[in-house]
C-alpha cells in the first residue's frame, strides 16, 4: 500500500488541532531547523530568522483548522515562512526594483569559468548579493519557486521577476568568478 506523502505526521496534525500542547511542540522539533534555514536564507540575520521562525509556527498552530492536506505539513509551513520573510523585508523597504522593458533582452548563458565552482563559493556569492537579488535567487534556486509564484509573492510581474533573476545570476557568476 503506498502512502500519500502529504498526510507525513498526520496523527501529530491533527492533534495539534485539539490544542495538544506535546503534539505542538513535536512538529515544532521536527521542522524548526529547516524553517530556521530558510529564515536565513531570506533574512541573513540570525535574530530576524528566529524571529520570523518563531511567528510562523504561532501563525501555522493558530490557523492550523485551515489546514487541510492539500501539501505536506512542512510544505505549508514553508510557505508561511516564506511569506513571513518576504512581508518583513518589505518592511524594512527592501524591495525588488522594477526595471525597464528594454533591459528584459538579457543573454540566458552566462558562461562561469572553466573550473569546477564550489558549492562554498556560491553560497558566499549568495551572501554577498544585494538584497533584493539575493531574494529573487534563494525564492528561483533555493525555494523551487516558479516565477509566476514569485511574481505573485514580491508584487511584481513575472517578466521582471525573470529579469530579476537573470540579472542576480549574471551578477552572482561575477562575484563566483571574483573568489
Amino acid at each position: 500500500m503506498k502512502t500519500d506523502i502529504r498526510f507525513t505526521h498526520q496523527a501529530l496534525v491533527e492533534k495539534c488541532k485539539t490544542g495538544h500542547n506535546s503534539s505542538q511542540y513535536e512538529l515544532y522539533e521536527l521542522y524548526v531547523d529547516a524553517m530556521y534555514n530558510i529564515g536565513m536564507r531570506m533574512l541573513s540575520n540570525k535574530e530576524d530568522a528566529e524571529d520570523i521562525v518563531q511567528e510562523s509556527f504561532v501563525s501555522a498552530f493558530k490557523n492550523l483548522a485551515s489546514f487541510n492536506y492539500e501539501s505536506t505539513f512542512g510544505a505549508w509551513l514553508k510557505r508561511i515562512v516564506i511569506n513571513k520573510s518576504i512581508n518583513y523585508l518589505k518592511k524594512k523597504e527592501i524591495a525588488v526594483v522594477p526595471i525597464d522593458a528594454h533591459e528584459f533582452h538579457l543573454k540566458d548563458d552566462v558562461a562561469i569559468e572553466t573550473e569546477a565552482v564550489d558549492i562554498r563559493k556560491v553560497k558566499s556569492g549568495i551572501e554577498k548579493l544585494p538584497a533584493g537579488y539575493k531574494q529573487i535567487i534563494n525564492l528561483y534556486l533555493v525555494e523551487g519557486y516558479d516565477h509566476i509564484e514569485i511574481g505573485e509573492v514580491l508584487g511584481i510581474t513575472t517578466s521582471t521577476s525573470k529579469s530579476q533573476y537573470h540579472r542576480a545570476k549574471k551578477k552572482l557568476v561575477e562575484i563566483i568568478n571574483e573568489l
